[in-house]
């Protein structure tokens, strides 16, 4: 089982990735924040129980490293992430636009309190289903709601978007 597991984490390598910069305010940190979690996970790795969500699980370890070895310390000076690359078969100017784009969202996400950026994350980018992130997070699931409900109003207010439309879209056809 250890050796599926393994395999199981290097595949999720990605989402960990970009969970953890969520979390984290730079590249550097968050593949820190990655490689502490794959330590952690590898040397606790009897603790994972067969039949649950390997993803969950490393989630919350994720977040629990976070607050144990990253939000304590000092805040570090954010650089700007030009690894967008160039987008096929636009011209420059939809290039330039579409990294503003990229980049006032990632701003506005950055001004979310710590808890709504960590469920908007799990929700909106990982997918994970309400009662899912609540198990990872520790929380009720009517508090993932409440969190994921003021986090999308007040990026989409922060984008520029009607946030109660944004958030009626979603509700149409949200089955989580």
């Amino acid at each position: 089982m250890a050796e599926t597991v393994r395999d199981q984490i290097v595949i999720l390598l990605p989402r960990l990735r970009a969970f953890a910069r969520s979390l984290a305010p730079g590249w550097d940190q968050a593949d820190d924040l990655v490689q502490l979690t794959v330590e952690k996970a590898l040397r606790s790795i009897d603790s994972f129980k067969p039949g649950t969500r390997l993803d969950s699980w490393l989630f919350r370890i994720m977040r629990n490293t976070w607050i144990d070895q990253y939000r304590a310390a000092r805040p570090m000076v954010r650089l700007d992430d030009e690894s967008t690359g160039e987008l096929m078969g636009v011209d420059g100017r939809q290039v330039t636009e579409a990294r503003l784009d990229l980049a006032r969202v990632r701003a506005a996400m950055d001004r979310l309190p710590q808890d709504q950026r960590e469920v908007l994350m799990l929700v909106c980018v990982e997918g994970l289903r309400y009662r899912e992130v609540a198990e990872t997070l520790d929380m009720p699931v009517g508090t993932v709601m409440s969190r994921l409900a003021r986090a999308r109003m007040t990026l989409a207010g922060d984008i520029g978007l009607d946030a109660r439309r944004a958030e009626g879209r979603r509700r149409k056809g949200e089955a989580r």
